[in-house]
Parts: C-alpha cells; structure tokens; sequence
C-alpha cells in the first residue's frame, strides 16, 4: 500500500511538471485575450443567420480562456443580446472543446499534432454547427438590445461599483459605456489577476481532478489496457465518444487524462474523441441550450458534437500515422527522458502554479465578503453559479432589467444581492434560469 501511495504520488508530480510551464505559457496568454478582447465586444459579429457569423463565433471561440461551465451563460447572454441561434450553437461547439491555455498544455503533454487537430477540428465543427442551426432552425433571434435602452444620468451612481459590474449608470454593458473603468490600472496586472486568480480558480476543479485521475489510471492500469480495444475501429471511438458526453470536464484538465489513456493502448482518433467531446457535452449545458433555443438547436448541437467527434476520430485513426502522434507525447516515455524543459523551470513552474492555486481560493473568499454590501440589497438564492464568468453573466443580465440600479453575484456563497428602484422578483427568475441558473428565492 505504501509503495503505490509513493508510486501514485510520483505520477501526479510527474504529470504536475510536464504541464505546469505550457499552463502557466498559457494563462498569461489568456488573460492578456482578456484584456484587449473584451468578451462583450464579441456580439457585434454574431448578430447574422449566415455562414459569416457562423465562421466569426467559431473563430472568437476557439482562443478564449472560457471553462466548460462559463461557456454556457457566455454563449446565452451573447444570444439574448442580438446573437442569431447559428452563431450561438457554433460559439457553444466551438469554445469548450480548446482555448489559449490549453493549446499550450496540450503541446505539453500531447505534442504538436494533437495541439494542432484540436483547434482545427473545434473550428470545423463550430463552422458546421452553426450552418446547419441556420438550415434547420428557422426561428428569429433574440431581438437585438438598445444600446441606449435603460441609460440614465444619475451623477450619483457614476461614482458607484458594483460586484461584478462596472457601477456605471447605463444597464447595458455592450454600448460600451463600461469599458472605462476597465482600463484602469496597468495592463500586465490585470491580465495577471485575470489568468492567475478568476480563470485558474474557474478552471482549479477539474484541473485538478484531471491530474489525480490520470495519475491513478496510470499507476492502476497495465500499459497494455487498452490495446485490446485495438483493431475495433468505430466501437472503440463509440465507447469513448458514450463515456465522454456525460463528463463536466475542462478543456485543460482533460489533457492529463487523455495523455495516460494513449498511454495505456487508446487509439489516437479514439483520445481526440475524448478531448473533443468530454469538455464540449454535459447535462447542464444541454439542458440550458434546449430551453433558451428550443429542441432543433439542441438536436443540431448534440449532432455535430458526436458526428464531427466519430468522423474525425476515424479520420485521425485513418490518416495520421499512430508512431506520429505517439512519438511526441512526452509521457509514454520513461521519467527523465525526452524533456522539453530543464527540470528547475518544470518544477518552479508547478511550485508557482500550487502556490497560485492556494492564494487564489483565500483571496477570491476574502475579497468577496470585503467588497460585498449588506445594507438595503435584495438578497437571493442563486445555484449553480460555480465561476466568475456565472457571476459576470448573472450580474450583466440582471442590470438590464429596467429598475435594477446594482447586482453583487457571489458563486461562494450561491447569493445575488440586487438594488435598485423597481424590483421585479418574477423578471429576476425568468432571467436566471434561462442563462441556466436556479433561482430559490429570497434569502
């Protein structure tokens, strides 16, 4: 038992170094994106049930640093601002399947093919499923917002902020009358707090999780697991592809898992099946795509996920030699070798990349219970808010509504706290459980 707590161990740190300098590469990437590519800029080119807009959401999808969880309120809102059901099915294929971050991890671990058909393939596939939405669902967008709808001069709250909002007066954050507060401070530093406290604490769950599975699939099972799945072409990506869809994992945390199953005998085409599907296929977000933009979209969503996962994972099998693949992922080889970083760098890396970890779920809890009024707000209950881009997408949509002047969203504790002149509980909870959120009532 003590050997394979030692043996266990020494795969997680292991794993732990390989990947941490590529993640670190890429948060820093991610959240300079952040910085000058503002997610609320994104809805101007989506507004269009064409192939342009299709291609224009696959292509803002695929770098930004969302999680599996936060692409579903971010891909709702953007449809409930003006975005055309096409666009908002190919952001929602495209955008969980691969991101800046884990492009670099994923060269990490997997080498440069896999980081190279992962983004390809999220592309093609948000290109496809955004076509066929705009074929076979013939519904109208969501009508487009205002820009100048629910904007007041209101010298007293020009000087206000809010939790997750900028405290400006317009209740519209797209017109763009948020974005000056934003620009505050040097760059460096909030693209830094962005990667290495909200997106990394977004991210930590299953991040985590991904590590201590794969780690245990390694130690656990024999190298040559899998190998007799060998030879079964689409029933091998079939059993993949059914265990896959249920998964709520990340883009990045599904690389270490992934690496291992290659490891033990998966096929190539059969890994990427798993990295496409598992991060882009959950309950939750079926759920919310179903009862935001009907059965079609969800039927169109669900469609290119699986068909576009099979083809392309016969495809991989069919045309890219398996030695390929296999000679560049950096753990079927023996601890110590085939090292693409120094040791010192890999291992100030995972020091720097725990230690962030730690500080930011103490300083996200302790920033938000300082920050957080008490004093004349409306307090709910809120689930299933479980990152900042949930309380950003709660707080943006609620801001909207005329009469609501403030919105703290707290994911910590499951409570939203509203202030304004006019509040309409009912509006509220329409607005919270179509951006996929459960509304409980008043606290």
């Amino acid at each position: 038992m003590i050997d394979f707590i030692i043996n266990y161990l020494n795969e997680v740190i292991y794993l732990l170094n390989e990947m941490a300098p590529w993640l670190i590469l890429g948060l820093l990437f991610a959240g300079l994106l952040k910085v000058f590519f503002p997610e609320e800029k994104v809805t101007r080119y989506m507004g269009q049930s064409n192939t342009k807009s299709a291609v224009n959401a696959s292509l803002l999808g695929i770098p930004m640093p969302l999680c599996s969880c936060g692409v579903i309120p971010t891909g709702i809102s953007f449809f409930r601002n003006g975005a055309s059901k096409g666009a908002t099915n190919s952001f929602l294929i495209s955008t969980p399947q691969t991101g800046v971050d884990s492009i670099f991890a994923t060269y990490s671990m997997l080498g440069w093919p896999f980081a190279l058909l992962r983004p390809i393939v999220a592309f093609v596939t948000g290109i496809v499923g955004g076509i066929l939405t705009n074929w076979l669902v013939k519904d109208k967008p969501a009508a487009p917002k205002n820009p100048f709808a629910g904007f007041k001069l209101d010298t007293e709250a020009m000087g206000k902020k809010g939790g997750s909002a900028s405290g400006a007066s317009c209740q519209d954050e797209a017109c763009g009358c948020h974005e000056q507060p934003a620009r505050q401070g040097n760059t460096f530093m909030r693209a830094t707090h962005y990667a290495f406290i909200e997106l990394l604490q977004d991210i930590a769950k299953w991040l985590i999780i991904g590590f201590l599975l794969a780690a245990l699939i390694s130690v656990v099972l024999p190298d040559d697991f899998f190998s007799r799945f060998q030879g079964w072409g689409i029933l091998e990506i079939l059993i993949i592809l059914a265990a896959s869809i249920p998964l709520y994992v990340c883009a990045t945390g599904s690389i270490p898992i992934a690496a291992v199953l290659l490891m033990k005998g998966v096929s190539p085409g059969a890994a990427l099946v798993f990295l496409m599907a598992g991060p882009a296929t959950n309950v939750a977000t079926m759920t919310v795509i179903g009862n935001t933009m009907g059965r079609k979209s969800l039927f169109v969503y669900l469609g290119t996920i699986i068909g576009g996962a099979v083809l392309f994972g016969l495809l991989t099998n069919w045309l890219i030699p398996s030695d390929l693949i296999l000679s560049h992922i950096v753990h079927i080889h023996e601890h110590g070798e085939h090292e693409m970083l120094p040791e010192w760098l890999q291992v100030s890396s995972s020091v720097l990349l725990v230690g962030s970890l730690i500080f930011g779920y103490f300083y996200e809890r302790f920033e938000k219970g300082k920050k957080v009024p008490q004093v004349n707000m409306t307090r709910l209950k809120v689930e299933g808010m479980t990152c900042s881009h949930c309380e950003a997408s709660v707080t943006r949509n609620l801001l909207k509504l005329e009469g609501v002047d403030e919105v703290f969203a707290n994911k910590n504790t499951s409570e939203v706290q509203v202030k304004g002149t006019k509040i309409n509980l009912d509006e509220i909870e329409k607005i919270i459980n179509e951006i996929g959120y459960q509304y409980k009532g008043e606290i």
